[in-house]
């Protein structure tokens, strides 16, 4: 899953495609099934491509990402839009509390 943020700038993410060329990619949303067609033009790296683009996405939603080589499918995957930083994000941010314990083991004899 890619975790891409709901931000007016320009987004960076790499795919590891069926092909190394693509020409756009498609975001439909999961709830409402509106599509975003958007033209990219990625770089190569090794055997990822790197796609920037600037993409409009809503918080706490879900997408279903396609990348296309003209007719042809060359990526799919599921997008998660977020406001958390990227590099710190969870699931969980304000949802799970850890118990702290001692962690003690006692045996008696």
């Amino acid at each position: 899953m890619i975790v891409l943020q709901e931000i007016g700038t320009s987004q960076t993410f790499k795919i590891v495609p069926r092909e190394l060329s693509a020409d756009s990619m498609t975001f439909t949303h999961e709830e409402t099934g509106v599509i975003l067609t958007y033209a990219i033009t990625p770089t190569t790296d090794r055997y990822y491509l790197s796609i920037s683009k600037i993409v409009v996405l809503k918080e706490n939603h879900f997408y279903k990402l396609t990348v296309y080589n003209g007719a042809d499918v060359v990526y799919k995957d599921k997008v998660y839009c977020t406001n958390q930083t990227i590099e710190t994000y969870s699931i969980n941010n304000g949802e799970y509390i850890q118990n702290s314990s001692s962690n003690d083991y006692i045996i008696y004899e």
